[in-house]
């Protein structure tokens, strides 16, 4: 057999959907109108308490707000806050590894990886340019190879001459001693 208090409250929300039928009201806003009631009497009971005092950034703008209408801003401020990569639409990743693709060319020390960094990148801007997926349009464009590994071996070349001299290394052998 059940609880009796559990079949009283069986009975009275029964009851009570009746009663908002009768009045017009649609099934469950009585509910949606008792929680909000709830929320909005725990909220004030906080601020009484205290609990909303003394937090960061009270009394000051938010930041970026009504610069522009961006209906994305949150997704922006999560990536500059958290430091994230990789993520965001094509074009705009392909701008910033072209603004970078120098300064990552100057890491390797071999022309042949050069030049597949190169033939992937310029590969990444073309695909992005065919592809219909909505987003800001690709105004990168695919870099020249050959004159791109000119610019790197001049860019190695320059380094090179500039670099002090690395004093010449001593070996130095350790005897093994016999035991």
């Amino acid at each position: 057999m059940s609880d009796p208090r559990e079949a009283a409250a069986r009975y009275l929300a029964r009851r009570r959907g009746e009663r908002d039928a009768d009045e017009g009201i649609p099934p469950g806003a009585a509910a949606a109108v008792d929680r909000a009631a709830y929320v909005e009497s725990a909220i004030q009971v906080a601020i009484r308490r205290g609990d909303f005092d003394n937090l960061p950034g009270a009394g000051k703008p938010i930041p970026g707000l009504g610069d522009h209408h961006d209906p994305d801003w949150w997704i922006r401020r999560k990536i500059e806050t958290e430091n994230l990569t990789g993520l965001g639409p094509p074009a705009l990743l392909l701008r910033v590894e072209d603004r970078e693709l120098d300064d990552q060319l100057d890491l390797l020390t071999r022309e042949s990886d050069v030049r597949e960094v190169l033939e992937d990148f310029n590969r990444r801007v073309i695909e992005a340019r065919r592809q219909l997926l909505g987003g800001p349009p690709v105004v990168t464009a695919p870099r020249d190879v050959e004159a791109e590994v000119v610019a790197w071996s001049a860019r190695r070349a320059a380094r090179a001459a500039s670099a002090p001299p690395e004093p010449p290394k001593r070996r130095r052998f350790r005897l093994r001693r016999r035991h």
